[in-house]
Order: C-alpha cells, then structure tokens, then sequence
C-alpha cells in the first residue's frame, strides 16, 4: 500500500510517500480502508517536535481516521466487512496511523460513522468529540441548567464543546475572536463574548450575576487559564486540555480543575472502549442534528498532508482540516 511516512522529526518536508505492506488483521483489530482523515494540533506536534510520546513514534502520523472495515480479526463483534466506521485509533505510540491506503484499528476504538456524515465530515469529529465529551461529561458532569463557559469557541474542540453543551442542557456562554464572529453565531450558543473587547468581569456580572460560572471549559489555556479561574464561581469546575504553569487560583477559590488528556488509551493501553462508546453517542446525536462539525473549505488529498499542516500552521484554516484518499 501507498503510505505517507516520517522517518525523523522536523519541518513538513519530512513527509515522504512510500510503499507499506498493507496491515493484517489480528485478534480484536480491523483493517480499514482509509477514506479520511483530519489534522489535530498533536499530530502537526509529533511531527515537528519531541514530546512525552516521541520515543516510539510511528512511522505513519495522524489518529482521526473515517473509512471502511475491509478485514475484521479474531474476537471482534459489532463490526463486520463494509461497515462505514470512523475513531481516533493510531499515529502515536508505535501504531501506524491513517496517512495511508489501509490502517490497523483496535475494534474497541472504532464506532459506526454517523450515517448522516460524509467520510470528510466524520473524519474530523474523533478527537475533538471525545475531548468535549469527556471534559463536560465525564470530568465536570454537566447537568441541565448549569451556567457554562467554553474559551475557544470555534476552534477544533471548542465547536463541538458549545454544542454538546447545549445537548446537556446547559446555559452555555462561549468566548470567540470577532474575526470568526460569523461562524461563532452558528453554534447555537446561549451568549457570545468576544474576548478582545470584553473583561471577564464583564461578562460574569452579564451572564451570572457576579457569582459565577459553574463549569468552565478552557480549551486555549496558557495565559488565558486565569481567566478561567477569575470567571469560575467559588466551588466552580475548570477543566482543560492543555498544562498550566500556577495552580494558585484553584486552591483560593476551592474549584475541581480536570485535565483532559484523550492520548491516555492509546499511549497507555487502557480504557479503549471507552473512546467507542463515547463515538457510538456522538453518532446519534450527529444524527439527530444535534451536533455539525465545522469543515475547513481546504480540499487535500493525504498525499498533501505536508501542506495540510503548513495550512493549519498559518491561522488560516476556519474549522477542521481534513484530508481525503
């Protein structure tokens, strides 16, 4: 099979198109046809720099994959050959990932596509879809009518995470560059902030009466993790995906603050039917018309993955990157 590899870290020129030998299907895997994939601000990383995840690095780079089951190994239920299937299942930790023609999946990572998604479409869900739901669902237990901020709403995660929100029943207030204000209208949030012109201050006193958010999902972090803090309620949940430098704020204010961390299976080798329980859930509610993701209008083959990555490295991009075969 055609494959695009890495053999050292560094710049996009680093890819290279080679022939693989096309994977076979072993106890509790598949084999996918590849029909997309998308790029996640960790695959542009693993590429280009040494990470906690670096010392067994794959060959082929990219988790988020959308294709078809072409061969099902020993032991797998639920899934047969010609399923329509999409999960974030390798490209980090010594598995291949879906910068090729065919991928070895775990059966347990994987979920039915949503049939009302394109290959393209659903390629650009796994991990996005999985980091919201895991941070409102399984870390801060979003309830219905719980005040809720999102920072970032029209990045990767961020979109998703306003609009599951929303499915949870929460009031949900999101924080955008007025340069996305278009897209940031669609999402179907309860309160918009624009966070160049608007104080934390400002929009706490609008959007809660002073107290308070209940549950702030921070997916920019870095300097804008004190504003997280500044704009939880006392007891408040802060939760986010990436590391912080002061944990002050969380000790005076008493909040549970979560770090949300979807590498964890593949990179540890635990909880893998989690993530396709979690795609199962994802797919009815993108069936229902519940949730949309955002598409980037860039059309790359998986053979331009290396101006992909330039395309998300520019700021460019307006919604998920994604790649086709």
């Amino acid at each position: 099979m055609k494959a695009m590899i890495i053999k050292e870290i560094g710049s996009t020129e680093v890819f290279q198109l080679a022939e693989k030998a096309k994977p076979i299907a072993k106890a509790g895997h598949m084999v996918v046809e590849v029909k997309a994939t998308s790029v996640n601000p960790i695959d542009t990383m693993l590429r280009s720099i040494e990470l906690p995840w670096s010392a067994n690095l794959p060959e082929i780079l990219h988790g988020d994959v959308a294709g078809i089951v072409c061969e099902v190994g020993e032991g797998v239920t639920g899934f047969n050959v010609g399923d329509e299937v999409y999960g974030m299942a390798g490209g980090i930790n010594g598995v291949d990932g879906a910068l090729a023609e065919f991928m070895l999946v775990d059966a347990l990572l994987m979920a039915n596509k949503p049939k009302t998604l394109t290959m393209k479409q659903a390629a650009a869900l796994p991990l996005v879809a999985i980091t919201s739901y895991e941070a409102l669902v399984n870390k801060m237990n979003v309830q219905q009518g719980d005040k809720v901020l999102i920072h970032g709403a029209t990045g990767g995660v961020g979109h998703i995470a306003v609009q599951l929100a929303k499915v949870l029943g929460a009031n949900v207030t999101a924080t955008y560059s007025s340069a996305n204000e278009v897209l940031a209208k669609t999402l179907g949030a309860d309160n918009l902030v624009d966070y160049k012109t608007k104080s934390v201050a400002d929009y706490v006193q609008a959007y809660t009466d002073g107290i308070g958010f209940d549950k702030v999902f921070d997916t920019v972090a870095g300097d804008n993790i004190e504003k997280s803090f500044e704009a939880a309620k006392l007891n408040g949940h802060v939760a986010t995906i990436l590391p912080i430098a002061d944990p002050l704020q969380i000790a005076l204010k008493s909040l549970s603050f979560h770090s949300v961390l979807v590498l964890i299976p593949l990179c540890h080798g635990i909880n893998h039917a989690s993530h396709g329980r979690i795609l199962t859930e994802i797919a009815t509610l993108v069936d229902a018309g519940k949730i949309t993701p955002i598409i980037d209008e860039s059309d790359f083959s998986i053979w331009e993955v290396a101006k992909a990555h330039d395309h998300l490295a520019s700021g460019k991009a307006l919604g998920k990157i994604t790649l086709t075969v």
